[in-house]
């Protein structure tokens, strides 16, 4: 193969001993133009309706701050008084930078608007007049149900009259620079809307590059475990040299006194401007400072790590500061793609009209008691097919789970390639799939069925497909429970807000009262009904992912400690979601219906459902409405690409029976998943880029098609978003090197078949597809670069 302009090795480097580079801090004082913090309601208006975060010393930030997640330090404003603002609100202004070469941009960021999430482009521009461009996105500052977490939380923010205590958040963003480029300014995004929301900038850090290659950014200890049960420790690695860390590529450890190293990390390729990220397994406990050792082929580097560090498997508290250490596993982080199931009462109707005018259909009862939000018009639905004295709970008996069969669905769930699952145990309506014990007998168990439907589903998984991890999607609210009436609330004001209020539901025809069929009196709901629920779900049927709903008032920070506790005594490392009420008890974030433009820097899971805009069954929904495989396998890996797992869902019918198109399609992109899986399962995301573009070589007309990266320590994967032709460019500075291999990855089982190829990272590269090598490849067509060099 022809090599234009070969990347030398020359990554030797001498035994040395270096100090971590540190940020360099952005003055942004000229450049403040509102005002964020203050010491009271109402003095300070940060957005339009005259509210503002608490001065940041309440939670210990004073002047500074360091990211936990990863070690930049930044020039925090903090509260400046009655009147100097604090903040920057983006509105295209240009920040000159002091001109030196940088690894990477950071910024502390959040959009003001509630439920709107705000993005606009930042460019970069060097030296030499050329440009680089990211997004700056941002969740919103709070959210009523306590789904966001920031990098910054603070445990209330100031309305214009009140202290509201839900929590409120700064969010971190990074952007990878061109290391061996002088960065002259930075231009922000134009976001001056006070109804869509605006972004808001409170500090700029830039990471310098200092080191001749290899660098260590951050050492994080997590409170993870490797297989051999060795504390996991998180080394951030940067590249700001030029040349790539090749061949062998480096092993790292650490040296501190009260602690072994017995798992070394490794990181094979490394090329200029990339990160990664990488464990080591580690025994012992220490605090204090360590030293990062790099063992390459004919050197050693020790890089002395000033930040101290507290080393050690620790027990977990009720307290905030222990819960927000937990994280995400491993295995969770590998896992990628699971199967979330919506079954219930609901799927009885089983409607939610067509779009645009679909709702959940598993919202079948709020939204027939709630007119004013009922644009799907479950009202009259329900009257026409019911008749008006029909009452919710007259559902109970047809859901009858007649062809449930608990063997076929996690055949189904596998086949798909699939590595989790997330059932339904209980919606917003109070239905029970499980043994609930006596915190109400409104379940399955005493009604409809009258079976323990996660039981049967869960021994199942574990007979058939032991591999498969197992989830618990649980509501912590009940809409029309009237022991949930202390705690009710409506999300937003007005009588079309989404609501839980915690009251007997209205016949909406007759103004009856409507049955709460199996309710069981308590004297406070979440002590003798939510708690004791969730703690059902994770010791008797052991979930490994608790997947909360809608969570406001609740007694989570308890139940996690002692269920973290738990499972770490029996070795297992269990996980919980972004929507139990607690903004540190998070691990991941869960967006709806949604993916992004670029990696985000927090694990996220976006959920949606084959049907276009509900997760029960909703017979309304016409056969080619369904999400068909080539969308499955997109969606899939594209979320990916930027950090995200996929929770794709089914709907089944009150029988048990799944929907034969969703079933089809499921299998079929487990076909491409199943035999592709190398390109997606256990890789992490490119520092560099996520997305890309490609161009057929030669062809006259659709010549682009979107490009995804991925990548494992031993390979890097380009995953076509279209039909590539047998001649592509890509132009990306993809880490290749001369001597290495690229080939089509099939998985049909065919043998693998070597691609030619030719570029350099500074030029990008062309890959030339031998005739009839992708023959059959169909969504996604996948080419890997293996590791030789």
């Amino acid at each position: 193969m022809k090599v234009v302009n070969r990347i030398a090795l020359a990554w030797q480097l001498a035994v040395t001993a270096a100090a971590v580079s540190q940020s360099k801090f952005v003055s942004l004082d000229s450049y403040f133009n509102n005002k964020a913090f203050g010491v009271y309601p109402g003095q300070t208006s940060f957005d339009a309706l005259n509210q503002s975060y608490p001065d940041p010393s309440i939670i210990g930030i004073n002047g500074t701050y360091t990211s936990t997640h990863t070690g930049v330090v930044y020039n925090f404003p903090g509260y400046r008084g009655p009147v100097l603002p604090d903040n920057v609100v983006c509105e295209g202004q240009t920040i000159i930078v002091p001109r030196e070469k940088y690894f990477s941009a950071s910024m502390l960021v959040t959009s003001d608007v509630q439920l709107s999430t705000v993005s606009g482009n930042v460019t970069y521009t060097y030296s030499d007049n050329s440009t680089l461009v990211s997004e700056l996105r941002s969740l919103p500052w709070w959210a009523f149900l306590t789904i966001n977490r920031g990098e910054i939380i603070f445990p209330y923010r100031y309305t214009h009259n009140d202290t509201n205590f839900n929590t409120s958040h700064i969010f971190e963003y990074t952007a990878a620079l061109n290391p061996n480029k002088t960065l002259h300014s930075i231009t922000l995004p134009v976001t001056t809307n006070t109804t869509t929301g605006r972004l808001h900038i409170f500090s700029i850090s830039l990471w310098e590059s200092t080191a001749p290659s290899a660098q260590v950014q951050f050492v994080r200890p997590t409170q993870k475990w490797t297989e051999s049960g060795n504390q996991i420790v998180e080394v951030t690695i940067n590249n700001p040299g030029t040349s790539c860390i090749a061949g062998t590529g480096v092993n790292l450890s650490l040296s501190m006194a009260g602690v072994q190293t017995l798992e070394p990390g490794n990181i094979k390729r490394l090329c200029p401007g990339d990160q990664k990220r990488v464990n080591i397994g580690i025994n012992g406990t220490a605090n204090g400072t360590a030293t990062v050792v790099l063992n390459y082929t004919h050197s050693i580097q020790h890089q002395t790590y000033p930040h101290t560090l507290s080393l050690g498997l620790t027990e977990w508290t009720s307290e905030l500061s222990s819960l927000s250490q937990h994280e995400s596993p491993e295995w969770f982080d590998d896992a990628k793609f699971g199967i979330m199931i919506h079954w219930g009462p609901y799927s009885v109707p089983g409607w939610g009209n067509s779009t645009p005018y679909e709702s959940y259909a598993e919202w079948f009862w709020w939204y027939t008691t709630h007119r004013a939000a009922d644009k799907s018009d479950t009202y009259d639905y329900r009257l026409r097919t019911f008749g008006p004295d029909w009452n919710y709970d007259d559902s109970f008996p047809s859901f009858t789970a007649s062809n449930f069969s608990p063997k076929a669905w996690v055949d189904l769930i596998a086949a798909s390639g699939a590595k989790y699952f997330v059932l339904t145990t209980k919606h917003h309506d109070g239905f029970a799939l499980f043994d609930t014990k006596n915190t109400t007998n409104r379940s399955s168990l005493h009604y409809g069925p009258r079976r323990d439907l996660v039981s049967e589903l869960f021994t199942a998984s574990s007979l058939h497909h032991p591999f498969l991890k197992r989830g618990t999607y649980f509501s912590l609210p009940e809409w029309f429970n009237p022991d949930f009436g202390p705690y009710g609330f409506a999300e937003l004001p007005g009588n079309t807000s989404t609501s839980w209020p915690g009251i007997i539901a209205r016949n909406p025809y007759t103004g009856l009262n409507e049955p709460y069929t199996g309710r069981i009196p308590v004297t406070d709901f979440i002590t003798d009904v939510m708690v004791p629920q969730m703690s059902i779900l994770a010791h008797k049927y052991s979930t490994d992912i608790m997947w909360c709903d809608c969570g406001a008032a609740n007694g989570t920070a308890s139940f996690a400690s002692e269920w973290f506790n738990s499972a770490r005594a029996d070795n297992r490392q269990v996980t919980i979601n972004s929507r139990c009420g607690v903004a540190e008890v998070s691990d991941f974030d869960t967006p709806e219906y949604a993916t992004f433009s670029s990696a985000q820097l927090r694990k996220w899971e976006s959920n949606m459902g084959m049907d276009p805009y509900s997760y029960g069954f909703n017979r309304a929904t016409g056969w080619q409405g369904y999400m068909n495989a080539s969308t499955v396998v997109r969606d899939l890996v594209d979320m990916v690409s930027k950090n995200g797992n996929f929770l794709l869902d089914v709907g089944p019918r009150a029988d048990g029976s799944i929907v034969e198109r969703e079933e089809r399609e499921l299998r079929r992109a487990g076909e491409w998943i199943r035999g592709h899986g190398e390109a997606v399962f256990g890789t992490r995301i490119w520092w560099v880029r996520s997305e890309g573009v490609g161009v057929r070589v030669g062809s006259s007309h659709g010549a682009e098609m979107e490009v995804r990266f991925t990548q494992t320590n031993e390979a890097f994967y380009l995953l076509f978003l279209g039909e590539p032709g047998n001649k592509v460019f890509v132009d990306a500075p993809v880490p290749l090197l001369e001597g290495d291999r690229v080939v089509v990855v099939r998985g049909d089982g065919v043998e693998e078949r070597e691609v030619e190829w030719e570029g350099s990272a500074a030029e990008g590269f062309t890959f030339t597809v031998p005739e009839g090598a992708w023959n059959g490849e169909e969504f996604c067509w996948v080419l890997k670069v293996v590791y030789v060099a």
